[in-house]
């Protein structure tokens, strides 16, 4: 455990490799920057304290602990297991991602893990409930798979005929931790990292788009269930599949196939994303993959999207996007335990000021009435 009483001789023994470079990539540093940072330490030895081939001395890990932003117990190692070492998350697209934008937010949900596995030192989250659907090796998942598993953990969870309520509760309240990453990396879509104690899906905080939020929500949730730590990290198959399930799973064909138009009613498709909480695109390719819309009418629906500019900003206007709320409030729940925010912080050697950031309140937000 990280104790706010270690001395800086302590905290230099209990060095851990691994907090550096998770600061390290938090601020979306190359060790070459973070050596002229520091000033008095060169990028060659930031690599060796990296790869735990040396370890700094007192006076380096303090002018480290500045030039990131961390309290300097943030390098001490914590009284529990590491996340492996090479867990990778699932990202839409490595083309349109530098490795240094895919780096910082993996940084930022490996700290969600941090804080998570902190808070349960205090108060007990719900337990992990994640079915799995693994994938045979060799044997290519088809259409009918999907669909099935969807179905699988929709039995599983409870979750009633009909439209999902809340996605991102439904995670929650599952044991999945949600966040949404306000770190300026507007090109980073949502991702999930697939730890084995926590599981972590990230939402983007660039997109104040009901539906597509509980889209790439339902998403994150295919590649949990059907990829895990297995799956293939940007490959084209495996962003299809979990395409597929979200569809699947926010949109089941027993519920869904008799309400869809076979041709282009808009007005009648306007309600059905009323009632679905899901995009026009998304019930259009519903409507095809189910085979009420013909490949021809789905085709012009298609155009017809991008003809009046609706790829971008569809009617229909869901309201805010789900908000995650499980780690404010298991704070908040720490904090009647007689432990405040301060003493949370102190203890736990995490940097306040990103701590903050992952708890910020949801974008956009809307003030509430109180009565």
């Amino acid at each position: 455990m990280n104790d706010p009483q270690l001395d800086p001789g302590d905290i230099a023994a209990l060095f851990d490799r691994a907090r550096l470079r998770m600061a390290r990539e938090l601020r979306g540093l190359t060790q070459v920057q973070l050596a002229r940072e520091v000033g008095s330490v060169t990028a060659a030895s930031i690599s060796q304290f990296e790869n735990g081939h040396t370890k700094p001395a007192t006076s380096t890990l303090r002018r480290l602990a500045v030039a990131l932003r961390v309290p300097t117990s943030f390098f001490a190692a914590p009284a529990r297991p590491p996340a492996q070492e090479q867990v990778n998350g699932f990202f839409r697209s490595l083309r349109s991602t530098s490795p240094r934008d895919r780096q910082q937010a993996l940084a930022y949900v490996h700290l969600a893990r941090e804080f998570t596995l902190e808070l349960e030192k205090h108060v007990a989250l719900p337990e992990l409930n994640l079915p799995r659907v693994p994938i045979e090796e060799g044997q290519p998942l088809r259409s009918a798979d999907i669909e099935q598993a969807a179905a699988q953990v929709r039995s599983h969870w409870k979750v009633p005929r009909g439209p999902v309520q809340d996605v991102v509760r439904l995670l929650e309240i599952n044991g999945i931790i949600v966040v949404r990453f306000r770190v300026g990396l507007e090109k980073v879509d949502a991702f999930c990292v697939d730890f084995s104690d926590r599981p972590v899906v990230a939402l983007g905080a660039d997109k104040g788009l009901r539906d597509r939020s509980r889209f790439d929500a339902a998403h994150e949730l295919g590649h949990l269930v059907l990829h895990g730590v297995t799956g293939k990290i940007g490959d084209k198959a495996t962003e299809s599949q979990a395409h597929e399930f979200a569809a699947a799973f926010l949109m089941p064909a027993s519920d869904i196939k008799s309400e869809l138009p076979d041709r282009l009613d808009w007005p009648a498709l306007l309600r059905l994303k009323a009632k679905w909480h899901v995009s026009l695109a998304a019930l259009l390719v519903r409507a095809k993959t189910l085979g009420v819309m013909s490949e021809n009418t789905y085709a012009q629906g298609w155009k017809a999207l991008s003809v009046r500019g609706w790829r971008k900003v569809e009617p229909g206007s869901l309201g805010n996007p789900e908000a995650p709320v499980l780690l404010r409030r298991a704070l908040e729940l720490t904090e009647t335990t007689g432990v405040s925010f301060g003493d949370f912080i102190n203890r736990s050697g995490l940097p306040e000021s990103d701590i903050r950031t992952l708890l910020g309140r949801d974008i956009i937000e809307r003030p509430r009435v109180e009565f």
